[in-house]
């Protein structure tokens, strides 16, 4: 077991890593998120009780609940009334809140399917080595898919991943929910994502992806996925045909 420091000069740190002077919750969401990213507790699984986690690391009940509350605002855990806070899992529902943007212009949001087209290992490009941090020479699998909310693909997408991080997996069906698979068979957590969103038009080899017709126009989405520790994990680049979906984000 991972011994802790008890609370000193306003702050916890686990033993030889002083915190310095945030915010005492914060030090603790930091300790959790830290446990998070290291596998400790499985997607899914509980995390001890408020108090238990209150004696370990030294601090009060209170400041361990107010620490909880915030990874469970962003949506990292889940507290269950009468059972406690379980570490949140990428199931689809979570995924269509968090992740998945596009709504259809007459229906209710739903999670979209996908078909995998093609599954390869390659010398990541100038542009996947800038989005995910990588040195000249890495490797990275590429999956292009195209995803449906109906009989018609409306999205046709181009993932990145670390070769490092994600070995094997270009040898396994690609499911249509990966970042629960990330999580589950990778030990990598996405936690947050970045967007950019721009008009396009379609390539003569897209639109025949998408049944369209080239040069049409199209709804671009570059998104970068941060696992927990704030390290970029996925480059996936989206080319949406409109017609029948709109971008919703909710604005707080």
């Amino acid at each position: 077991m991972t011994m802790f420091k008890p609370e000193i000069d306003g702050g916890v740190a686990e033993a030889g890593e002083p915190l310095g002077f945030r915010p005492l919750y914060r030090q603790v969401k930091a300790i959790l998120l830290r446990r998070l990213s290291d596998g400790v507790w499985a997607p899914g699984g509980p995390l001890p009780s408020e108090g238990q986690l209150a004696a370990e690391i030294g601090v009060s009940q209170g400041t361990v609940r107010k620490a909880l509350d915030e990874l469970a605002a962003e949506n990292l855990v889940v507290r269950r009334q009468g059972r406690g806070t379980f570490v949140a899992e990428h199931d689809e529902r979570r995924i269509l809140f968090q992740f998945f943007k596009l709504v259809p212009d007459d229906g209710e949001p739903r999670f979209p399917e996908s078909t995998v087209l093609e599954v390869t290992v390659q010398h990541a490009d100038a542009e996947e080595r800038a989005a995910l941090e990588l040195a000249d020479g890495a490797q990275v699998v590429r999956i292009l898919r195209l995803r449906a909310l109906g009989p018609r693909p409306l999205i046709v997408e181009t993932l990145s991943l670390p070769h490092t991080l994600f070995a094997g997996i270009e040898t396994a069906p690609v499911p249509n929910n990966l970042y629960s698979l990330y999580a589950r068979r990778y030990g990598v957590t996405i936690a947050h994502a970045r967007e950019r969103l721009k008009a396009v038009a379609l390539s003569p080899a897209d639109a025949e992806r998408l049944g369209a017709a080239a040069g049409q126009p199209a709804l671009r989405i570059d998104r970068i996925a941060l696992s927990l520790d704030g390290s970029p994990v996925e480059l996936r680049i989206s080319l949406c045909l409109t017609e029948e979906v709109h971008y919703l984000s909710e604005l707080r």
